[in-house]
């Protein structure tokens, strides 16, 4: 399996949670030079929320 772990080369966001009874963990690398990681439910949920509104897909929209 390839590695899905966002680089500056290759900006993303990765999240993994293999099963319900693991911690959950994320990591995000946007284009600008963002970078963030997270560890549990909670903060990677922020960390998912945090990116979807200020990087990745944000910097597309019209009028940023």
């Amino acid at each position: 399996m390839t590695d899905l772990t966002p680089t500056p080369e290759r900006p993303g966001l990765h999240v993994s949670k293999p099963s319900p009874n693991t911690t959950a963990t994320g990591s995000a690398v946007c284009h600008c030079g963002a970078t963030a990681t997270a560890t549990g439910d909670t903060q990677v949920r922020a960390l998912v929320e945090g990116w979807t509104a200020n990087h990745g897909p944000a910097h597309n929209q019209t009028g940023r």
